[in-house]
């Protein structure tokens, strides 16, 4: 046995079962070790930011983690875009990266490049492993860590540490780290505030937007008037007809100032305080209003159904009836011209039960969470960080997660060329994913950008920098390239036809929306 086996069986050990790589010549020795255990799913990403990108997917809907296997720095650097967006989403995911023997590094070969330090700011937890004989403890320390706040854990594999004898010895398996504490003593705070006549909000991440806590949450606004509040984009939330709404906050920063200008007390659940996506001139940092007060009563990692159950118990809202979402769907046109809003109208008419979209559809289809509020029951996957090209690898690991749901990717088509190769992994691994591409040719929120810095009119140079137009991309023949079966539409008529056949199939299939 090699420390490359001893690494694989740990991960099996520890529930670890699906590994995303695009592996190099340092691996080829984990690559054999995988080889030899046909319990680990093995799926190739033809770029690095697919393998991580799909990985944060797998483990937002799987609940666990996935390994990703990268080759050296560059392959690590190739997929930090959505390493970044997976640790703002607080993505539990084990990192594997190749890197040269030990006693090779100081000679300086070409690949050579400083591991440790390009993974750090896209990782919680980093460690080099730099003798076989430590593999094990090591790979149980990065599960620990991607499993206990949780967050991007990356353990690098130095190619003499993979094929080093080791003794064969079990694998213990690792301790799964305890919750972090919620502050109890905050819910006494926010039952005075509300006798006092203070307005207050909840801002719910993570665990708080799903299942009972969900449920719990909604008992406390229905019983105590506190409203509901997420940020603007969240790893997971489950929404639809019949549960709980929780409003995003808006994205614009004047916006989501008016949407909190009535809170006198936000209390942060799993979440961190909002703050604006950048700066602009003259405008506040944070949306929250600067004489509120902002309290964090649970942090990320902490046992967020008890800490919501401890607060509706002190507000005596423990038999309160929540309010759920209507199933009322905003009627749709039989036919016409295709824009980005009728796009995101028709899917949520058409979506089917307990369907998982995720939605990288940027400014042309914001207005679908809304819309959705009483479509049929589902899962909504953000793109987190801001980093774009997420949306194709994101619906790749959620689809290799939940190979029953039918996923649907509502796509914007600029940040849709960022990872295109992930349709070749749908392909390959026949998932069930059905993209939806909004092609309006240009990057939008780009315009929108440009005239938030007060320029209005643009130049030659800002267009050819901001418009995807000459030429134009030809979606559907980039997919059948990829080997995903793809179509055009231009009315709403075409669309509907579209979606319904796709949605009634397995299996991948991509609709360009021409709008």
């Amino acid at each position: 046995m090699n420390g490359a086996d001893r690494l694989c069986d740990g991960l099996l050990a520890n529930d670890v079962d699906v590994c995303f790589a695009n592996p190099g010549t340092s691996e080829m020795h984990f690559v054999a070790a995988l080889d030899r255990k046909p319990q680990m799913r093995c799926i190739l990403g033809l770029f690095e930011g697919v393998v991580t990108g799909a990985a944060d997917g797998y483990a937002r809907m799987a609940g666990k983690p996935a390994s990703t296997l990268l080759h050296l720095g560059p392959g690590l650097g190739n997929g930090i875009a959505n390493l970044h967006n997976a640790k703002r989403a607080r993505t539990p995911m084990i990192n594997i990266v190749g890197n040269h023997a030990t006693y090779h590094r100081q000679f300086n070969a070409p690949l050579n490049s400083d591991v440790e330090t390009l993974a750090a700011p896209m990782s919680d937890w980093v460690r080099s492993t730099e003798s076989a004989t430590e593999i094990g403890a090591d790979l149980n320390d990065a599960w620990t860590a991607a499993v206990g706040t949780p967050g991007v854990a990356t353990l690098i594999l130095p190619a003499d540490t993979a094929w080093n004898d080791v003794p064969d010895a079990p694998v213990a398996r690792a301790q799964r780290p305890a919750p972090r504490p919620f502050e109890a003593a905050v819910a006494a705070q926010v039952r005075q505030a509300i006798t006092r006549g203070m307005r207050v909000a909840l801002l719910l991440g993570a665990e708080a937007l799903k299942g009972k806590a969900l449920e719990i949450a909604g008992r406390i606004a229905a019983h105590s008037g506190v409203r509901l509040l997420c940020q603007t984009s969240v790893a997971r939330a489950e929404r639809g007809a019949g549960r709980v709404v929780v409003s995003p906050l808006p994205y614009r920063i004047e916006a989501a100032v008016k949407a909190l200008e009535n809170v006198d007390m936000l209390v942060l659940v799993g979440e961190d305080e909002p703050v604006a996506f950048f700066a602009y001139p003259g405008r506040p940092n944070k949306p929250a209003r600067p004489d509120a007060a902002v309290i964090e009563y649970a942090p990320p990692g902490a046992d967020l159904l008890e800490a919501l159950g401890h607060l509706a118990q002190e507000l005596g809202a423990e038999r309160a009836q929540a309010i759920p979402s209507r199933a009322e769907l905003p009627e749709a046109p039989q036919d016409g011209a295709l824009t980005g809003e009728l796009v995101t109208q028709l899917v949520a008419r058409m979506l089917p039960d307990q369907a998982i979209v995720v939605d990288e559809s940027i400014t042309a289809g914001w207005r679908f969470g809304e819309q959705a509020r009483g479509a049929a029951q589902h899962d909504v996957l953000d793109l987190t960080g801001g980093a774009i090209g997420i949306g194709l690898p994101l619906s790749t690991g959620a689809a290799v997660a939940c190979p029953d749901r039918k996923v649907v990717c509502l796509q914007a088509d600029g940040s849709g060329m960022y990872t295109i190769q992930a349709l070749w992994t749908q392909a390959r691994e026949q998932l069930d994913v059905v993209t939806v591409v909004f092609a309006n040719r240009t990057y939008s929120t780009l315009h929108g950008e440009m005239r938030n810095v007060g320029v209005n009119d643009f130049g030659e140079n800002a267009r050819r920098m901001l418009n995807l137009d000459t030429p134009a991309l030809d979606w559907v023949a980039l997919a059948k390239g990829h080997g995903v079966e793809a179509a055009r539409a231009g009315t709403v008529a075409q669309f509907t036809q579209l979606l319904a056949s796709a949605i009634g199939r397995k299996g991948p299939f991509l609709i360009e929306a021409v709008i």
